[in-house]
């Protein structure tokens, strides 16, 4: 097998694990973003998280993963949109929060 056939199976082999890798990380993101949402009593709007920021970052046992920041919009009233966002360091929930609330 030539050298250049083996490096094109294993660049496709990493596009694929890297594609599987970010939708399993958005739908967790979705999730978080839904639960947290559902526990605040506002809307998700749009359904979904947008990704804002990939970066490299150290897990608690020193490991090297993908620290993946998503935002997502919800409305308190169904008018007004505010901005949440999740962040994620490999499968893992770093942390997640709504923006500021409207005083009323």
């Amino acid at each position: 097998m030539s050298w250049s056939l083996f490096l094109g199976i294993f660049a496709l082999l990493l596009t694929g694990w890297a594609w599987h890798a970010n939708l399993a990380a958005r739908e967790l993101a979705n999730r978080v973003a839904a639960e947290t949402c559902t526990r605040a009593g506002v809307q998700l709007l749009d359904g979904t998280v947008a990704s804002l920021k990939l970066a490299l970052a150290r897990t608690p046992d020193g490991r090297l993963a993908l620290r993946r920041t998503y935002v997502f919009d919800y409305s308190e009233d169904g008018y007004s949109r505010r901005r949440g966002f999740v962040v994620l360091t490999g499968l893992s929930l770093d942390s997640v929060g709504l923006g500021p609330r409207a005083v009323t």
